[in-house]
């Protein structure tokens, strides 16, 4: 019962000479310094809500509206015509207030209205400039005077210095697109898919669909786009993630990796030291808003507000539907290793601990010698599989006592750690280590993860590591900011000594991290086993191959005068064509956050203009024929890209009109088929803020980026990222269950794709510039 005796304030006792009283000065110290930094928290957070509030304005900028009103009544003018006159002759009139001070009253009431009316209609003007996104389907360096002009005035009532969330009351609502619109632009990207008695019949049902339920479900989403903030979020986050109980291990979860060929230091103490300091530090910056919003261009914002639930959040399971618990605050972390879990407080006095002490505090918990208690060492499993029986025994066995307490700490925290006793990372001359260290991130041991926080750092036992994310709190772009800034912190802020340790000094005082205490029943136990074994399989069953392409990158890639993402994208049209000899449904992910709380789209990148590209490629078409037809698959694909990302995507609009239909009890065979269709190609690019690392002098400082399991039982899900102007990284998942599928195979694919895409579009060889030239020196891969 040590622990318990730590958490108490004061200890007393019943003697004959009365109660024996003794207060714990430190305890008492502690919840002041506490309820201090709570205070400066409120106190900077209701400063933020006004500077934002009156945003694009500034707070300021009201004593310069009062001083202009009053200089013009001072030239006997009236700016007012009569207003203030009226407010005036509307006052409750004291009779100590002069008539003099009543006109000054009137005279900054009057200011004040005007300038709220003021920030009212710059604002609406703000939102209305934003919503023109003619700029993203002008050419790459061709802007028109109408955009030129758009930017200037962007600019202009954007006003100075935002803060994170400062854009956030003029960023425009998500439009409902055209029910012809979205019928249309499916069946254009089904064609390829289909032959034509199966493509004439999906043409009748969409035909009947848009003629009769289709008007009806739209009139619903129109009309919640008027009364929403977005028509879309709160329903794909509720049903495609909340609602989902199979397990968020592999089939939800996402990780992202550490530098490439750098770790800073083997210690594996000193790197969570720096690490999580950094990530204290992140958060300090989030606080204050003092991060700055994603902008398009150097001018178009985006949506700030999956930042908010970042720390201190965890999926609480339910046994229809999960819910997303944020709290507002929490000064320490969770820690698991060698099967206990430890509270970590990262403040003393007030203050932030420095990364030396967070590694003598680790230090401590890897010395521990102290045995897991019964149940304690796989507890982590629950999250990790089902999620009904994890619901159900966290009601039955976690809902009082000292589970209870426990629980709470862990999913109170501000995010989890799991220090791992594995080595992981890039072994020379081992190819495999990069696939075996993948798959440690996304799903570890199965129960060395807490799965529903929002996310898991995770250090090896040699100094690497890596973070496991959950997602229906926010998309990856988000925990990618956050991570590619702890390791830009870790390295080039904070540092390490010629020892490998942290930096700094220690404070002895520090009271050792708090075991967590647990009293698991044997039937829990059962349960604990019974989510393993599925949990187990699932991770059994993936296959993960990561490799980083050195020949070229993005900056070749340019040259071609191609954009580099859509290049990808046809490379893995052929790739897949060449592995399955056949086209599938291609998920890309982009992101709607131009919109008020936007998220995801999907772009369709298999369409007819890349089938046909690939068709002419593996025909043994001129070459100049195949430019065209990739020239023509580029643009489609560049062109649905935007359509996404400008609120013209389809499949967001099909599902929320597949929700309506749901609600209304109605049948429709159209969007039954259409939400039936899987993914068997599922891809997204991780995005790498390259602004916080210096790539030029410190090229070995690359990460590898991330990945996610397959999305499909016989597909293949595919992340890829630039690292720079030289580098690209893929993430390749699929099942060993599936035969047809192999990642090393699907990889293999990728990369000859990538050499015979580069060798076709580069201007080296003069072949390349006859107009009736032969076909490219190509290989073909059945």
């Amino acid at each position: 019962m040590a622990e318990a005796h730590q958490a108490v304030a004061f200890q007393f006792t019943v003697t004959r000479e009365g109660i024996d009283l003794r207060l714990s000065h430190q305890a008492f110290t502690e919840i002041y310094l506490s309820g201090v930094r709570s205070w400066k928290k409120r106190i900077i957070g209701l400063k933020n809500s006004v500077v934002t509030g009156v945003y694009p304005a500034s707070p300021s900028s009201w004593l310069f509206v009062v001083i202009a009103i009053l200089a013009t009544m001072y030239t006997r003018s009236d700016p007012s015509m009569g207003l203030i006159a009226k407010i005036q002759e509307n006052l409750p009139v004291s009779q100590s207030m002069s008539n003099q001070c009543q006109t000054l009253v009137s005279a900054l009431l009057f200011s004040t209205m005007l300038w709220l009316l003021l920030i009212f209609t710059m604002r609406m003007c703000l939102k209305q400039l934003l919503s023109y996104h003619r700029w993203m389907f002008e050419k790459h360096g061709k802007m028109s005077t109408t955009t030129k002009v758009w930017v200037a005035l962007v600019r202009i009532f954007s006003g100075r210095k935002p803060l994170l969330y400062s854009y956030q009351g003029s960023l425009p609502n998500l439009p409902v697109p055209a029910i012809k619109d979205t019928v249309k632009r499916h069946l254009e990207s089904v064609r390829p898919l289909m032959d034509d008695t199966e493509f004439e019949r999906m043409t009748q049902l969409a035909s009947e669909f848009e003629s009769r339920l289709g008007n009806r479900l739209q009139w619903y989403l129109k009309l919640k786009a008027l009364w929403a903030t977005n028509y879309v979020s709160d329903w794909w986050e509720e049903y495609v993630y909340l609602r989902g109980r199979s397990p968020i291990m592999v089939n939800s979860n996402y990780y992202g990796m550490d530098f490439m060929y750098v770790t800073p230091t083997p210690i594996q103490a000193a790197r969570a030291g720096n690490s999580l300091n950094a990530h204290f530090l992140y958060r300090r910056k989030l606080n204050k808003e003092e991060l700055r919003p994603l902008m398009m261009r150097s001018a178009v914002p985006c949506c700030s507000y999956q930042f908010e639930q970042m720390f201190a959040t965890c999926r609480i399971p339910g046994r229809l539907t999960d819910t997303v618990q944020h709290w507002q605050d929490s000064d320490y972390i969770a820690v698991y290793h060698s099967g206990r879990y430890f509270r970590l407080r990262m403040y003393q006095a007030g203050r932030l601990l420095s990364p030396r002490e967070i590694e003598t505090q680790i230090q401590r918990i890897l010395d521990d010698p102290s045995a897991p208690s019964t149940g304690e060492a796989k507890l982590g499993a629950l999250t990790a599989g089902d999620r009904i029986p994890w619901a159900e025994a966290r009601t039955k066995y976690f809902s009082s006592g000292v589970n209870k307490r426990s629980l709470d700490c862990i999913e109170k925290a501000a995010f989890f750690v799991s220090l791992d006793d594995e080595e992981q990372g890039v072994v020379a001359d081992d190819p495999a280590s990069l696939d075996a260290y993948a798959k440690s991130l996304l799903h570890g041991k199965c129960y060395d993860r807490w799965f529903d926080k929002s996310f898991t750092v995770i250090f090896y036992k040699n100094g690497k590591m890596g973070v496991n994310g959950e997602h229906s709190w926010a998309d990856a772009p988000v925990l990618s900011h956050l991570w590619q800034q702890t390791l830009s912190t870790d390295c080039f802020q904070l540092g390490y000594n010629a020892e490998g340790h942290c930096k700094g000094e220690v404070d002895s005082s520090l009271p050792p991290p708090q075991k967590l205490s647990w009293e698991i029943p044997p039937e829990c136990e059962e349960q604990i086993s019974q989510s393993l074994a599925v949990a187990q399989a699932l991770a059994d069953d993936v296959d993960i191959h990561v490799f980083a392409y050195q020949e070229f990158g993005k900056g070749r890639i340019k040259k071609c005068r191609v954009s580099p993402d859509a290049f990808i994208q046809m490379v893995l049209q052929l790739a897949y064509y060449r592995d399955q000899r056949r086209f599938c449904l291609t998920y890309e992910a982009s992101m709607t956050r131009l919109f008020k709380e936007g998220r995801t789209e999907t772009v369709r990148s298999c369409s007819n203009e890349s089938s046909a590209f690939v068709r002419a490629l593996e025909n043994g078409e001129p070459a100049h024929v195949c430019r065209r037809l990739f020239q023509e698959a580029s643009e489609k694909h560049q062109n649905l890209y935007r359509l996404a990302m400008t609120g013209s995507g389809i499949d967001r609009h099909l599902f929320c009109l597949y929700v309506v239909s749901k609600y209304l009890g109605v049948e429709s065979p159209f969007l039954k088929e259409v939400l039936s269709e899987p993914w068997r190609l599922s891809t997204s690019q991780s995005p790498m803020h390259v602004e916080m690392f210096d790539i030029v002098n410190h090229p070995e400082y690359v990460s590898c980026g991330g990945g996610f399991g397959p999305v499909a039982d016989d597909g293949y899900g595919v992340s890829y990222s630039f690292m720079g102007d030289n580098i690209l990284n893929f993430h390749i998942s699929c099942k060993h269950s599936c035969p047809e599928t192999d990642a090393h195979k699907f990889g293999d694919q990728i990369r000859t794709a990538l050499q015979d895409l580069l060798q076709l579009l580069s201007p080296i060889r003069t072949e390349c510039h006859r107009a009736e030239g032969g076909r490219p020196d190509v290989k073909k891969h059945l």
